[in-house]
């Protein structure tokens, strides 16, 4: 070793040294102990959940289930707004879904619903107004078909999937089994671009004439979709096209808005949000004229105003 290679390794050694026991010195964090699990909850089958708890901690609270195969995250424009409004805003991933654990089993609308009474009871959450996107509708049918509205205030269905999906005798208007079969066998073969398919095309209607297509948002569905687990959102889609929600709509006795597009090419609104309304007594239904599924994003503005009107009555 030269003198200039000497020098080189000595000056490294003693600026390590220094950084070293500069480091040792310095005093930790202010939130070095902050415990990592602050924002779940543990539900009784030991599945943790995140949530999100936003705004006011006194305000009147209104709580959101999300759709398939997103997470809490696609509800911030309607948090930030309504927080911003004064209201306690609270969402929570689905088992199996964002930062969620992913079980291997319970990815059924039971299940579902059981962990969103979890959520409101460990928070002691009261006249909480319930909103359910698409998948997330159906966790709040089945929420109040299982747990009633002992809690609740109101409930809003955003593009939801109840009654029922899937077409069966009883349920002449619903989708053939091929189709979800289809969806089936596109997350088998690469989930990857089933979600950049589904985002690109009919959730936010970028495949109609016309449309403009944001790259932003196809971005965003596809990354919280492969946040997922892939055995829990597989078998989720059965949860979601499957499940009937007849009787669980029946128990409503709430004030309920039910929003859906007309062109709602994922969730047609004839089988969903206009039976929906039908079957929940004294239901307000608002149909978006030309609106895709994804209207908490494409229609945010309008929605987020319907859903504060409606909270505010």
């Amino acid at each position: 070793m030269n003198s200039i290679t000497r020098s080189f390794a000595t000056a490294l050694l003693a600026v390590a040294a220094s950084t070293a026991f500069a480091a040792a010195a310095a005093p930790p964090p202010a939130n070095a102990a902050v415990p990592p699990t602050s924002s779940y909850i543990a539900t009784g089958d030991g599945v943790q959940l995140y949530y999100k708890d936003w705004g006011p901690k006194d305000g009147p609270v209104v709580a959101f289930s999300h759709g398939w195969p997103l997470s809490s995250d696609s509800w911030e424009s309607q948090m930030l707004f309504l927080a911003e409004n004064g209201y306690r805003v609270i969402a929570h991933d689905r088992r199996g879904h964002g930062r969620s654990s992913q079980p291997w089993d319970g990815n059924d609308m039971d299940h579902y619903a059981d962990d969103l009474a979890t959520v409101i009871e460990t928070l002691d959450l009261k006249d909480v107004v319930l909103v359910g996107f698409s998948t997330g509708g159906g966790e709040v049918a089945r929420y109040i078909g299982r747990h009633g509205t002992g809690r609740v205030k109101k409930a809003v269905l955003v593009s939801a999937v109840p009654p029922q999906m899937l077409k069966t005798p009883s349920n002449p208007g619903g989708l053939p089994i091929e189709v979800f079969d289809g969806i089936r066998a596109g997350a088998q073969a690469n989930r990857s671009q089933l979600y950049l398919d589904i985002a690109s095309g009919p959730f936010f209607g970028f495949n109609r004439p016309g449309a403009k297509p944001s790259q932003g948002l196809i971005n965003s569905f596809w990354a919280q979709g492969m946040m997922a687990g892939h055995k829990n959102t597989y078998d989720s889609i059965a949860a979601f096209s499957a499940t009937d929600f007849t009787e669980d709509l029946k128990r409503f006795d709430v004030p309920t808005l039910v929003i859906h597009g007309d062109d709602d090419q994922l969730v047609p609104i004839d089988a969903s949000g206009k039976a929906s309304a039908k079957l929940v007594k004294g239901a307000k239904l608002i149909v978006y004229a030309g609106a895709p599924h994804g209207i908490t994003d494409t229609h945010k503005d309008r929605l987020n105003q319907d859903l504060l009107d409606f909270i505010k009555e």
